[in-house]
């Protein structure tokens, strides 16, 4: 504690010598709090909100502002006050007690509903396609159905689930520390529950212990028994029949069939029926786990993040009057980088990297778009949801060499906080940043330099490319002003040489139009998996956005010239016919919406003292990405095309190997920076996929074929490269 105040005691002594010069690293709303940092507990971000543009009822009612000041419970911790029983006795067997007092619903008619399902009977019947109409006996087609049945579920047997409880419990103790978990998300999922419409959670991160943690944590709150979906071929047949019996579920393998195969239609069916009593498909549960080690260096904490419950159906119904117009990434930038034209086409960017399963191609094309659009809010709501752990933030100032550790992590810290993130770690400065480093001493050398300071420097090597994979989990904080930074960088990039002087950059002159259509250009290359924007935000509405953020962090400041009208001054504005914003962002409610942007708006770097390194970190943190598109570009002449897409892959992971050998660089050779530069690509029309006997096989495009136009592409990548 001591380590704070006197951190924040120098840091008061240095504004009070800056004067009036307003700070870099403001929140959202331009508003700087006096004392934030969740060392001293004062202030934690609630995340994890629904969608107010598709969901707006469930945005409402699910939320309440005394959930943001509910804290957190440790959801492994059992005592006495658990259960219904007090005593010595009660203190040594309330682990037992409390598994012998959890709710567990009986399903035992589950089979019976299933069997007099609607369509299940129909293809019994044969009146759908693939039913005992065409061909096949309806005493066969149930026990078809049965046999399908029994591979799906089986029904829970609750001595079994209690002692499983018991144990569990028992393991978790000793595994971990705690299990955090906090009230208020818990209290939303309560809430959901009391509409009495079932609920999906839907994991972020699969893994087998997610499978175990989740029940259990649901479980212990009172929600009933969880019914996780496994992988078949994850699991051995003994392993299969225990999981069955603690109510897993598991697809058939028919399922993956063709549409006009009698076998999928009728697994189809069947799991249609039998997630319907379980209660799957009504609505929607964004769930994130965060396992991070922390606190101990035997045992860790876990922490099991909840996102707010939405309803599907206001979804589906809200969603589709979103969708407009869209375009090929080929279409919107080919002819930019080619330099064929200059204007940015008015339309959204078309890109789906969503996995092609026979389950998805099953539904009409509408329903795909849906569920495509769907997986992308719920990704965006889980990174939101996704709390930034200790080990990012010191990866992101050890890359980007900054020189005061305990200044500089206290500060980013409280800078996260107040972008509406959240941190998964507490407690005394000093003493977090020693664990921290004792978690990341594969990667870092310690020096003493003086008597109690030490010198931190990362080793140099491969291990960097670990760092800089932690690095990115800070990202999404700070993705809107590094989109900016880049944007600004590649707008200079023509008139100011990268390493002149601030002062000279601060002289340019940037219009409004400008920045507009650099930061549409390059949110066009991003991938989609990068941004995650959700598919009701329009592009001009995220631009709008990127640029009240370099306004609000004092890196942009307005050109107010003699005789124009303030940039402020929103009275006098005139109205115009066409709308400021896509109809994606369009507010039916609001009173300005045909105000006309203010014309000949322009705008200067500012020359706060701290707004170099200020821009330089924000542009770095995209430098990883961007560098291995520039290399793969500069990789195009050199590629041994045809080839699969595992084999180019391959061959551009070893040339981003090679390069970093050479350059120092080792932040962009990673396996999934090649694949998603490949796919990008592939999107831009540079590379083309063709089918073969062999599977589909990439060869250049006959436009980038020429030495020139790949040259181009290359320049194009590296205007938004800060040196």
């Amino acid at each position: 504690m001591d380590t704070i105040l006197e951190a924040r005691l120098h840091t008061q002594q240095k504004s009070s010598q800056n004067g009036r010069e307003t700070s870099l690293w403001s929140s959202g709303s331009g508003m700087k709090l006096e004392a934030v940092t969740p060392f001293l507990g004062k202030y934690r971000p609630f995340v994890g909100r629904c969608c107010q543009t598709c969901t707006p009822k469930s945005w409402e009612s699910l939320f309440h502002r005394s959930i943001m000041d509910l804290g957190f419970c440790n959801a492994i911790l059992v005592k006495e006050e658990n259960t219904r029983f007090r005593g010595w006795l009660v203190r040594r067997l309330c682990y037992f007690l409390w598994s012998l007092e959890q709710h567990i619903p009986p399903c035992q008619d589950a089979p019976q509903k299933i069997m007099e399902s609607t369509g299940v009977q129909n293809v019994i019947s044969g009146r759908a396609p693939g039913g005992a109409g065409e061909g096949q006996v309806p005493n066969l087609v149930k026990k078809e159905v049965q046999r399908i049945l029994g591979h799906i579920q089986a029904p829970p047997c609750p001595f079994l689930l209690r002692l499983f409880s018991w144990a569990l419990l028992r393991f978790l103790n000793c595994l971990f520390l705690n299990v955090q978990l906090h009230k208020g998300q818990m209290k939303m999922v309560h809430k959901a529950a009391q509409a009495g419409s079932p609920l999906v959670f839907l994991s972020t991160h699969k893994s087998l212990l997610d499978g175990i943690l989740l029940p259990f944590v649901l479980l212990s709150q009172g929600l009933g028994v969880l019914r996780v979906a496994w992988d078949p071929r994850a699991c051995s047949p003994i392993l299969r029949a225990l999981l069955r019996k603690l109510g897993g579920l598991f697809l058939p393998p028919e399922a993956n069939l063709p549409l006009d195969s009698s076998e999928g239609v009728l697994a189809r069916a069947v799991i249609h029926a039998a997630s319907a009593p379980l209660g799957l498909w009504t609505g929607a549960l964004a769930v994130l786990r965060s396992l991070r080690g922390w606190g101990c260096s035997h045992r860790v904490c876990v922490r099991v993040q909840l996102a707010q419950p939405f309803s599907l159906q206001e979804y589906t119904i809200n969603a589709r009057s979103c969708w407009g117009s869209r375009q090929t990434l080929e279409q919107l930038l080919q002819p930019i980088v080619l330099g064929q034209c200059t204007a940015v086409p008015d339309t959204e960017k078309e890109q789906e990297w969503t996995p092609v399963t026979q389950p998805l191609l099953a539904l009409k094309e509408e329903d795909q778009c849906l569920i495509r659009r769907l997986s992308c809010h719920v990704l965006h709501a889980s990174v939101a949801s996704s709390a930034v752990m200790s080990t990012a933030i010191m990866a992101t100032l050890l890359l980007f060499k900054h020189p005061k550790l305990l200044g500089e992590f206290s500060w980013l810290t409280e800078e996260t906080l107040l972008r509406g993130f959240d941190v998964g770690f507490s407690g005394q400065l000093r003493c977090l940043l020693q664990h921290t480093l004792s978690l990341l001493r594969a990667h870092v050398a310690l020096l003493r330099v003086r008597q109690g300071d030490l010198l931190v420097v990362p080793r140099p090597g491969p291990g960097l490319m670990d760092l800089a994979r932690l690095s990115t989990e800070l990202l999404p904080a700070f993705l809107s002003e590094a989109v900016g930074a880049c944007a600004v960088r590649g707008l200079l990039a023509g008139r100011v040489p990268p390493e002149g002087p601030w002062e000279l950059q601060g002289i340019e002159l940037l219009s409004q139009n400008e920045l507009y259509r650099q930061i549409l250009l390059l949110l066009h290359l991003l991938p989609q998996d990068l941004l995650l924007l959700p598919p009701c935000q329009s592009s001009y509405c995220y631009c709008q956005e990127v640029l009240d953020r370099l306004i609000q962090c004092g890196l942009l400041v307005a050109e107010e010239t003699p005789g124009s009208q303030l940039a402020c001054d929103t009275g006098r504005q005139r109205l115009s016919a066409k709308l400021l914003w896509k109809p994606s962002g369009d507010f039916t409610d609001s009173d300005s919406d045909d105000f006309e942007e203010a014309e000949g708006r322009y705008f200067r770097l500012s020359q706060q003292s701290r707004c170099p390194d200020f821009f330089l970190f924000l542009c770095r943190l995209l430098s990883p990405l961007l560098k291995a598109f520039a290399q793969a570009a500069a990789f195009l002449h050199q590629g041994q095309l045809p080839d699969s897409e595992s084999g180019y892959v391959e061959q551009l992971f070893q040339f981003l190997q090679d390069t970093a050998q050479e350059e120092g660089f080792f932040e962009c050779a990673d396996p999934n920076l090649a694949i998603s530069a490949i796919w990008t690509f592939r999107d831009l029309g540079v590379l083309q996929q063709t089918p073969s006997p062999a599977g589909p096989m990439f060869h250049l495009s006959p436009t980038f074929a020429s030495r020139d136009n790949q040259e181009k592409l290359e320049q194009f990548i590296r205007q938004f490269i800060c040196g």
